[in-house]
């Protein structure tokens, strides 16, 4: 393929100037947003000594990775941290597309609207919000669980901040219920997108509309569902702080159930006032995360090309 030479690239450069001035601000952001932050992973290996200023600090090699896992709780909140994203991963994207799916259904405009409004504002709330709307239900002395509900189904009260068998699943269907209404209008608005054309004849040839979710929506929409997963995937090494440390109200008879990778180092960072080691479980994270990423596109990417991310 011939080059193009210097004049026509300079002409075409010159045709295009208008869209590379629109690219600029969005790539300055990314810039300073996204990029010279990251000038900050320097102080994981540092021991950071505000007089001599981040550059001038000592260096300590790994010392500070040592704070993670060298403790006793390094493999519990691992745990933790693993099986709460997993389990949130796979549950949000069913219920988040079953949603999705029935709203789509509603021919009602206006109903529609007001269902699409009532699922996505739970992920508008402050969990600080859902923190006491949860101790609202739970509380020992006024909960409305334990002084209207059990008392009526004949049940002992529960003092749900002092029992962990029981969290597991209230920081599950608070996730759920809170998170999936975002994802269900991402999935939506894939629904929306597909040409009715395919259900126009699907339904002429008799097809149900079980038949027409399992052999035209879902598969159209695959690739929306993959890339998504794949963002939750790049992030399984992260947690929703305010989930488990603002809704469990940090009760410490709950750490054994509660306690991940960010309330752990939040907790050690409270107490210690290292921010090297809190720098150095930022790094860890992401650096897990992206390797997660490349290794889920590369497992999509064998089993069907089209739908890689990369």
């Amino acid at each position: 393929m011939q080059k193009p030479t210097a004049p026509k690239r300079w002409l075409t450069m010159k045709t295009y100037a208008p869209l590379y001035l629109l690219t600029l601000p969005g790539l300055l952001y990314l810039l300073i947003n996204n990029y010279l932050p990251m000038f900050g992973l320097v102080i994981a290996f540092k021991d950071v000594n505000f007089s001599k200023g981040i550059l001038g600090s000592d260096w300590v090699g790994f010392k500070n990775f040592e704070y993670l896992f060298k403790s006793s709780d390094a493999i519990l909140i691992t745990r933790n941290t693993l099986l709460y994203n997993a389990v949130f991963i796979v549950l949000n994207l069913i219920v988040a597309v079953g949603v999705a799916i029935l709203l789509n259904e509603i021919r009602n405009k206006l109903l529609a609207r007001f269902y699409q409004s009532v699922v996505l504002l739970p992920y508008l709330i402050s969990m600080v919000i859902v923190s006491y709307l949860g101790y609202a239900l739970l509380s020992m002395d006024t909960g409305f669980l334990n002084k209207t509900i059990l008392p009526a189904l004949g049940m002992e009260e529960i003092a749900w901040y002092n029992e962990p068998k029981y969290w597991p699943n209230i920081l599950t269907l608070v996730h759920t219920w809170k998170g999936a209404g975002f994802l269900c209008v991402v999935y939506l608005a894939a629904i929306i997108g597909i040409d009715q054309e395919y259900y126009e004849a699907a339904t002429l040839d008799g097809a149900s509309k079980w038949q027409q979710i399992r052999s035209i929506t879902l598969p159209l929409i695959t690739p929306v569902i993959i890339m998504m997963t794949l963002l939750a995937i790049g992030r399984i090494f992260y947690s929703d702080f305010g989930l488990f440390y603002q809704v469990p109200m940090d009760s410490g008879s709950l750490f054994n159930v509660t306690n991940v990778i960010d309330t752990y180092v939040y907790r050690g960072l409270m107490q210690l006032g290292d921010i090297g080691m809190s720098s150095a479980a930022g790094m860890y994270q992401s650096l897990v995360g992206f390797v997660l990423v490349l290794l889920s596109n590369y497992v999509v990417r064998k089993i069907n090309r089209e739908n890689a991310l990369f």
